[in-house]
């Protein structure tokens, strides 16, 4: 029966890992390459700033949104939502295959492609708890690290191929990973008695979730640390939505590109995939700390380089900056907040990046263009010390949690 188990185990963890593999192979192609596709289809960067802005602001509504909706019992589930929202990414990409060059048809279907695709990262998450509660055992971490390895792959293969084949290649990975994603998620499927306990949890769910005034007065350190967050995401955002300026500045390219995006994104490997022992030996609260610090070196370093080995150097942090922030922020949530809250606290966290991502793309443009790369990174550099500084207060002068 063990040896079942492991079997079955191991056959969930595999469906998890193709959908997080599709899933961040075409987050690759459309948010590290953003830039690249939009600078060679005519945007200046301060369009490109603000196009990234509109998607991130209604993604960062419609989250806690689709949230709420997939909460109450419906049709509209986790499984279905991502179905619905790979269709629409994959219908995007054939229609800006058929518009090169049309820059307001790119900016609407690009920034619908863009927002779509964040809104349903949090429900890829959702979906993997909700089927560990079904019984069905996935190694989260496992998965969550083996789909970053995947952006790595794509990213050092997609920077050549972008070089020397043009930016179409952009969107036809991304749609070949969209019908992978919609062939795997066609096959995810929970035993029916399973599904009729999901049903039912998810209706006592819907009935005892709190108030917003309510969770905010539970929960002060998260509050404060949600503004923490929004700074970290400032800085994250700013390098990586405006990576090929920066890259290009200190003599680079495409090919530079897809190295310096498979680096930090394989380094997240290693720490995802065993955050559980190192959770043993440093608390969550502790690991968001450092997580913050490491941010805040990652962009200082770009703030003085001067050739590529800067650029590698800081990209080494994602060791400890991205690749500890997720999965750390996941066990902070888990640890302190009551079940009926846990959803709507990753949710939180997920739109805070997200308006930190939306701060970036409008003012990292515009600065941009008008005081060069090295005041972008300064500006960043100082948003995200604040963003350390609130984090540390956060996590050591407030409560977790108030309780009545």
């Amino acid at each position: 029966m063990g040896t079942m188990k492991k079997r079955q185990a191991v056959i969930w963890t595999i469906k998890y890992t193709l959908l997080n593999a599709a899933y961040f192979s075409a987050f690759c192609t459309v948010h590290a390459y953003a830039a690249v596709y939009l600078l060679a289809n005519g945007f200046n960067n301060t369009e490109v700033g603000v196009l990234l802005a509109v998607a991130n602001i209604v993604s960062a509504v419609l989250q806690p949104v689709v949230a709420s909706i997939i909460d109450r019992p419906g049709k509209l589930t986790n499984k279905r939502f991502i179905l619905i929202s790979v269709i629409i990414i994959l219908a995007g990409s054939f229609i800006l295959m058929l518009i090169p060059g049309n820059k307001v048809m790119i900016f609407a279907v690009y920034a619908v492609i863009y927002m779509i695709q964040f809104v349903y990262q949090p429900v890829m998450t959702a979906l993997c708890f909700e089927y560990q509660k079904a019984g069905c055992d996935i190694y989260y971490g496992l998965a969550r690290g083996l789909g970053s390895a995947s952006f790595a792959v794509t990213s050092i293969f997609i920077g050549r191929a972008v070089e020397t084949g043009g930016v179409s290649i952009l969107l036809w990975v991304t749609a070949a990973t969209m019908i992978v994603t919609i062939l795997v998620i066609l096959i995810f499927k929970k035993p029916e008695t399973a599904e009729d306990d999901s049903a039912a949890s998810k209706a006592v769910t819907a009935q005892g979730s709190g108030g917003f005034s309510a969770f905010v007065r539970s929960y002060p350190a998260f509050m404060l640390f949600l503004f923490g967050t929004i700074c970290f995401f400032f800085a994250h955002n700013m390098i990586n939505d405006f990576m090929i300026q920066i890259i290009r500045n200190l003599g680079g390219n495409e090919t530079e590109l897809g190295y310096a995006t498979f680096l930090q994104a394989i380094l997240e490997l290693p720490v995802m995939a065993l955050i559980g022992v190192i959770l043993k030996k440093i608390s969550a609260d502790n690991l968001l700390i450092i997580s913050g610090a490491a941010f805040f070196i990652k962009i200082l370093i770009l703030v003085f380089a001067k050739d590529m080995s800067f650029m590698y150097l800081s990209q080494s942090f994602q060791l400890f900056a991205y690749a500890v922030f997720i999965p750390a922020g996941a066990y902070y949530v888990s640890k302190t907040m009551a079940e009926l809250d846990q959803v709507k606290g990753q949710a939180f966290i997920t739109s805070a990046i997200t308006i930190g991502g939306v701060f970036s793309n409008l003012i990292s443009g515009v600065i941009l263009d008008h005081l060069g790369i090295k005041t972008m990174l300064l500006t960043g550099s100082i948003v995200c010390a604040i963003g350390v500084v609130v984090t540390f207060i956060a996590m050591t002068r407030l409560p977790g949690r108030v309780t009545d």
